[in-house]
């Protein structure tokens, strides 16, 4: 966002002739209205980095954990197998643990287990991803309410002007118009993609879990 803002004011300082304007400038041109737009764009950054590594962290679970959890149940060594569900940091490796505490019970319960670690799971990796989807389509709307606003202020100076108008004493109205929909429009796009890949690698790891559930049921059901 800040080289698109660096890349307009450096435009905007060739086109008039003058003396270039940092980045900060051009978002002070834009008024009141970039302040909630900067802030949003703040926690949008904050959120997408968080959750990433978040959700990254949560993928991590090794090939070869169902394997050596098939082992363990088969061969009748369950406490090793809780063992290795502790040890490994992932929401699949949660549920199975949940599902090996519910051994000797009938597999419905089983199931049903599982299944609740399982959206316990979900909802806390996709904890706050509702704020990044509010921010991208809130964006937008702040930034056009900037343009009204910043159009109006140019209406009012034409209209105070009478039969004198300036350009000059309309730049500033305009000024804050563009400015206000180019940040918003910038926070929302960036907000609506980085909100849409974190769901995708939300959905990669609960296609994780629902696989990994299954081949858990099913081992439970091999016969002795």
């Amino acid at each position: 966002m800040m080289i698109f803002f660096q890349a307009v004011a450096d435009t905007t300082a060739v086109a008039d002739g003058a003396e270039s304007l940092s980045v900060f400038e051009v978002l002070w041109k834009g008024g009141p209205v970039m302040v909630p737009i900067v802030l949003m764009s703040i926690i949008a950054v904050y959120i997408f980095v968080e959750r990433f590594y978040t959700i990254k962290n949560a993928q991590k679970t090794p090939q070869s954990f169902m394997n050596s959890i098939r082992d363990y149940v088969v061969s009748g060594n369950i406490p090793a197998a809780k063992s290795l569900c502790e040890e490994t940091d992932s929401p699949i490796a949660r549920m199975v643990e949940k599902g090996i505490q519910r051994l000797g019970k009938p597999l419905k319960n089983i199931d049903v287990a599982i299944e609740n670690v399982g959206k316990l799971e979900l909802y806390r990796l996709e904890k706050r991803l509702h704020i990044m989807a509010t921010i991208s389509g809130a964006a937008p709307m702040i930034g056009f309410l900037g343009t009204v606003l910043g159009m109006i202020q140019a209406f009012f100076e034409m209209s105070n002007a009478g039969n004198n108008i300036d350009p000059g004493m309309l730049a500033g109205g305009i000024y804050q118009a563009m400015v206000t929909t180019a940040a918003g429009l910038t926070v929302g796009i960036i907000a609506f993609l980085g909100y849409n890949y974190l769901v995708t690698m939300v959905e990669n790891v609960v296609h994780k879990m629902e696989a990994t559930s299954v081949d858990f049921i099913d081992l439970l059901n091999e016969p002795a």
